[in-house]
């Protein structure tokens, strides 16, 4: 299960540093191609956001690897899953759902993502903290 638990980690870590890069380094109006979400939302916030999920890919691994503050890495992912509990709100909330040229309901799919993330940082977050501590 550690092995699991390790590979998990890295897989959310490695999306989420991807997502968080990607918010802190384009602008607003470049990423609303792809996170349609972001136009109601102040470009600092989104900033912010991704802020956010860089330290909690970070937090996934770093404090495992370098044996420093080991506690950090279910704590990133317990504030993972609070994070994918408000972007699932978000999705679900957007009004402007469109369905795309292929008739793909974009916010839900949003929305699932959200909820397969969220369960998988739920898994880290427990395994972390219960049965297999690092």
């Amino acid at each position: 299960m550690n092995v699991v638990l390790w590979i998990i980690q890295i897989l959310l870590a490695a999306i989420f540093a991807g997502v968080g890069l990607a918010k802190l380094s384009q602008p607003k109006e470049k990423l609303r191609d792809v996170m349609r979400w972001v136009d109601p939302v102040p470009p600092s916030q989104v900033k912010a956001l991704g802020a956010v999920e860089l330290l909690a890919a970070a937090g996934l691994v770093l404090p495992a690897l370098t044996g420093i503050a080991i506690v950090l890495t279910p704590l990133a992912a317990v504030g993972l899953v609070i994070v994918m509990i408000g972007a699932i709100l978000v999705h679900l909330r957007d009004r402007r759902q469109q369905t795309t040229p292929e008739g793909r309901r974009t916010e839900i799919q949003g929305a699932v993502a959200c909820a397969v993330l969220l369960v998988l940082a739920a898994v880290v977050a427990w395994g972390r903290f219960g049965p297999y501590p690092l």
